[in-house]
């Protein structure tokens, strides 16, 4: 009996041992459900990295070169004479210019027409040069002073009557000036013969016949070399009225109280040219050509000035 229950528990151990083996069988053949290929079999192993299904091209590399960059022109200095009554204007015009041309320095000299004439006669060095008045361009031209075909005429200014502040005398129009220069009432202030707006004050005094010499004489006239110092004289209330531009006036805040005619002393026309002394002959001639554009002529108008 006693052997009996040793061979029975002899073979519950045995069939434990091969339900065992066969449990651990079964796991691995569930692990690798694919044999590995035989090298022989011509089998491929995937791989785990995604292959597109077209090439993807290269990144495009350009070969469109940029063209260089221009050079810069060489700096340039050009200068210019122009009459006083233009100095507030071009002033600021160079600073428009300066965004146009930046390589370009302006440099002015303002005075009469008549000085800069002569400084330009004399061998001054100038590039170019902008009248108040025909008479000097035309005596530069007759000298071959002026770079052919560049001369332009470029605006019409106007001569006016301007009393000095509060109007002391009480003068209207040209014809009471008249009337109070004849009385020998009033101080007048007027630019010398040679400078633009003298002379054209000589023609307004000829059109109502007034002698100028016998009218200095009696000590109711004072000079100014240029409009501008005419100009002072009036807003210091130093004389009682002067003749000056309309655009020195507006300058200035003096009170207009006439203006000339055409008949009574002509147009009041500013020529302007290159001159054959100047060594930027084109840089010249450009800016000459920027004072006739709209941006130019604005700061002109501004003041009075108009285009002819």
């Amino acid at each position: 009996m006693k052997n009996k229950k040793t061979r029975m528990k002899k073979t519950l151990a045995i069939l434990l041992v091969m339900i065992m083996t066969l449990g651990i069988a079964a796991c691995g053949e569930g692990a690798s459900t694919t044999p590995p290929a035989s090298p022989d079999s011509g089998a491929t192993t995937p791989s785990t990295e995604e292959t597109p299904s077209e090439e993807t091209p290269p990144e495009e590399t350009s070969t469109t070169q940029q063209p260089p960059d221009e050079p810069l022109p060489d700096p340039v200095e050009i200068i210019v004479f122009a009459a006083a009554s233009m100095t507030d204007t071009l002033v600021e015009i160079q600073g428009l210019y300066r965004d146009v041309a930046p390589h370009v320095t302006l440099v002015f000299t303002f005075d009469s027409s008549g000085t800069l004439k002569t400084q330009i006669e004399e061998g001054a060095p100038a590039d170019l040069f902008i009248s108040a008045a025909q008479r000097q361009m035309n005596e530069l031209g007759e000298l071959g002073l002026i770079q052919d075909g560049t001369r332009i005429d470029i605006l019409e200014n106007k001569v006016a009557l301007v009393v000095a502040p509060g109007n002391p005398k009480g003068v209207t129009s040209f014809d009471s000036l008249v009337t109070a220069l004849q009385g020998g009432d009033i101080l007048m202030a007027m630019g010398n013969s040679d400078v633009p707006v003298g002379q054209y004050t000589i023609d307004i005094l000829k059109y109502f016949d007034l002698d100028e010499d016998a009218l200095a004489r009696s000590g109711v006239i004072t000079y100014g070399t240029n409009v501008r110092e005419v100009t002072t004289q009036v807003t210091e209330a130093s004389v009682d009225v002067g003749i000056v531009y309309a655009t020195d006036a507006f300058s200035a805040g003096l009170q207009v109280v006439d203006t000339a005619t055409a008949e009574m002393c002509g147009q009041v026309i500013y020529p302007a040219a290159v001159l054959n002394g100047s060594g930027n002959i084109e840089a010249a001639q450009a800016f000459l050509d920027y004072l006739l554009t709209a941006p130019a002529m604005t700061v002109f108008e501004s003041v009075g000035f108009s285009p002819v």
